[in-house]
């Protein structure tokens, strides 16, 4: 792991910065250290008594960096070699063993050599004589046995009725005072050779014989926690700790196989009760193993590192039957609310050995996580289709959410029925299995499923906006729909529908799903399950985050409203014949009249101010608080119509070159429109600075347009006032606050316009 070297903030204060230069090598760099003689106190005194304040905490921060980067190489070291070190740990409790035998078995052979030279050395000290040998032989007849042969007589027969009656504390102190016997320098001159060998034969004979019924005894189902720990507690005196430690989790083992018979879900509904049922019967069997291995044979490595090895694997063990019988079912089917119960469960259980020294939450979070994987995908897949199913039946019309829903917050029942959103029927599908499945994923943080299951959920909503797309009536995705002759939603016909295909998408990327989003944690951050809740602070530093989610959320938004303004601007530029309403022959065709028009706003431009006060009206009351995307839609659709204008090129050429230019009387109704374009777009607050800039644009280049024929433009144009009260009079008109009898008719009359013509032009002489 590589750390990086604060040397540019304090190698300038010190005349000597090796041990930080990054361009030594490694062993340079400690050589310093390596010495027997090394004084830290001093060390770190001479380094640092010109540093100032800043360097020296840049230093211990540095060294805390340091410190935990040490501390992680050393974890996955260990967590790298585990297995050997657990390998190499059991191979040395073996050759431990193996070493105890030896020694045993060159103690029996010693004990033999020497019984034979003693009966060697007594039979030549002897008399030679026959008669003597036999006088000799009478004497031993009919003597007396000494008081330790009595004892070694009474003692055999003692030790064989003990481990006939399997006392085993009494057995244990017997072998150990005849060992005590055995070792006694006395003992040996009061006992012949052949006697001392029967008692250290007999000994050993009858160690192997308490062993052997203390391991089946062990092994039985029957045995209670208290008789296993002491016949491991006596096979660990016996001198066996290696086989006492494995009889002992070899027990428990076979009590939880036991016990588990019969253990079987009864059904897909009963899995969560079953993984917890089955979850505390493994983990509590591990605890009980823990503990009873600490409280008989202490906390040896070798015995620690083999308990580690037995737990993991009644780990695997556990998980693996928890996927077949409960997971991968669930998994499959999407139900990721009883996959994230059942792993929620197990963690739970697991994290409580952890103060125990045994940390199996790892082992559990890698053999679950394809399940979660898969329950995640699958459960995205079915937001989806789901969605796709309301959708294609959906009216399209916003309401509050159905009877019997879950409420989106915690509030009172008032405050929960008023913060519920007006959507259509898919919308609140969709909202309501989000928000399920952040529940879901939320509850499993340390599994960091978090980023995956927000960066589903967005892709989710990205189809739910194709669908909406593909809902109006004029998409090129709903045409290639009716070719096929399959509809996958339905249409919304009606202009308020079209708006409510926007109010879903708004709401929900502006409001529901971010709110889904906070259920996660806080994102690219782990936790655990059982550490408290978050602060507030910690709510607050997901801002960036939440901000960004909500950029991308209104991008798609975007691709909606755009879909929206561009059927919506083809349906007033063309025809439903395919012809072109908006065309240069309405303005070019003008000057060939024998009589001055009246002047009012083009037919195509008063329709435009109808759908736009329509739409208005409609977004007023499906976008409350939310009035400023409303203004963005009536601004979109304005400049869709009129950057529609400014681009088409055959629309210029006819104006430009003909064959009939444009001419005096089209260039005053083409600036009226443009005008009346303005007027009730600012009076809506919908004028932005790039549509009045390309109206400005665009009426400019229709003035060159008729100055490039000789004629002057200026001269033919009323005053601007007179474009202004004229748009004025036509946006009464069309919005019925007056009617042609009632308004000033010389404003609008040729009379008028050709006086205010003649003015401009007298003014410019």
């Amino acid at each position: 792991m590589e750390i990086s070297h604060p040397r540019a903030s304090f190698s300038s204060s010190r005349g000597d910065s090796t041990e930080f230069d990054t361009d030594l090598t490694l062993s340079d760099r400690i050589k310093a250290f390596k010495s027997s003689n090394f004084d830290p106190e001093g060390y770190v005194t001479n380094k640092c008594h010109a540093m100032s304040e800043k360097e020296i905490r840049h230093l211990c921060s540095y060294l805390v960096d340091l410190k935990k980067a040490s501390a992680e190489e050393m974890r996955k070291s260990v967590y790298a070699n585990y297995s050997a070190f657990i390998r190499t740990s059991r191979e040395i409790s073996d050759l431990e063993g193996q070493l105890l035998s030896l020694r045993n078995f060159l103690s029996t052979q010693s004990t033999l050599i020497h019984g034979l030279a003693e009966g060697i050395r007594l039979e030549s000290l002897s008399s030679g004589s026959e008669g003597s040998r036999q006088e000799d032989v009478f004497d031993f007849e009919d003597r007396e046995p000494s008081k330790t042969e009595k004892w070694l007589a009474q003692f055999l027969e003692n030790l064989e009725v003990l481990l006939a009656e399997r006392r085993v504390k009494e057995a244990l102190d017997a072998l150990d005072e005849g060992e005590r016997m055995a070792k006694d320098p006395n003992n040996r001159k009061t006992l012949t050779s052949s006697a001392l060998l029967s008692l250290k034969t007999t000994i050993t004979e009858q160690r192997q014989k308490l062993a052997d019924q203390l391991a089946e005894a062990a092994c039985q189902p029957s045995t209670r926690s208290v008789e296993l720990r002491s016949a491991v507690q006596a096979l660990k005196q016996l001198g066996d700790g290696p086989r006492a430690h494995n009889l002992l989790l070899k027990s428990h083992h076979q009590k939880l196989q036991y016990n588990m018979q019969g253990l079987r879900p009864s059904g897909a509904s009963d899995g969560t009760a079953y993984t917890a049922t089955f979850s505390q019967l493994v983990f509590s069997t591990i605890a009980q193993a823990a503990s009873d291995s600490l409280t008989v044979l202490g906390d040896e490595p070798a015995y620690a590192s083999e308990l580690v090895t037995w737990a993991v694997k009644q780990t695997e063990d556990f998980s693996l039957l928890v996927k077949r019988h409960v997971l991968a079912s669930s998994a499959a089917a999407g139900g990721l609310r009883v996959v994230a119960e059942c792993v929620q469960i197990c963690l739970g259980h697991c994290y409580l050995l952890e103060s125990r020294g045994l940390a199996l939450s790892p082992v559990l979070l890698r053999l679950f996580r394809p399940c979660i994987e898969q329950a995640l995908s699958a459960n995205l897949k079915r937001i989806e289709q789901s969605t796709a199913a309301f959708a294609a039946a959906d009216e399209w019309s916003l309401a509050y959410p159905p009877v019997g829903a879950r409420p989106l917050g915690s509030a009172s029942f008032g405050s929960v029925i008023a913060s519920q959103p007006k959507l259509s029927s898919s919308a609140h599908r969709f909202n309501s299995m989000a928000q399920e499945l952040c529940e879901d994923v939320g509850s499993l943080e340390s599994l960091q499923f978090a980023d995956n299951a927000l960066e589903g959920l967005v892709q989710a909503f990205n189809s739910y906006v194709n669908m909406l797309i593909n809902a109006l009536p004029g998409s090129m995705e709903t045409e290639n729909l009716e070719v096929t002759g399959i509809r996958i939603v339905r249409m919304a016909e009606s202009e308020s529908q079209q708006i409510a295909l926007l109010a879903n998408a708004l709401l929900i990327a502006d409001e529901l799903l971010p709110r889904a989003a906070t259920k996660l944690q806080p994102f690219n951050q782990t936790s655990r399950i059982d550490e408290p809740p978050r602060r507030p602070s910690d709510r607050q530093n997901r801002a960036p985050e939440q901000r960004e989610l909500k950029k991308r959320l209104q991008r798609f938004v975007d691709q909606l409203r755009d879909s929206f303004c561009r059927q919506h601007a083809l349906e007033l530029i063309f025809t439903d014949d395919g012809g072109v309403r908006l065309g240069a022959h309405m303005y070019i065709s003008m000057d060939g009249n024998a009589d001055e028009p009246e002047w009012f706003p083009s037919p195509i431009y008063q329709e435009l101010f109808a759908k736009l006060t329509r739409i208005a009206s409609i977004a007023s009351d499906m976008f409350v608080g939310r009035e400023r995307f409303a203004t963005m839609l009536l601004m979109r659709l304005t400049e869709t119509v009129i950057l529609w204008l400014s681009d088409d090129q055959s629309f210029w050429e006819e104006i430009e070159a003909g064959p009939t230019p444009l001419g005096p009387l089209g260039l005053q109704q083409f600036y009226l429109d443009m005008e009346f374009v303005i007027l009730f777009a600012s009076q809506g607050r919908y004028l932005s600075r790039n549509l009045h800039q390309v109206i400005k644009n665009i009426i400019g280049r229709a003035i060159e347009s008729v100055a490039a024929t000789g004629i002057d433009p200026y001269g033919s144009l009323p005053e601007d006032d007179w474009f202004a009260e004229v748009a004025q009079i036509a946006i009464k008109m069309l919005t019925g606050k007056a009617n042609f009898y009632n308004v000033d008719h010389e404003v609008v009359s040729p009379t008028a316009s050709v006086s205010a013509k003649s003015t401009l032009s007298h003014g410019s002489n």
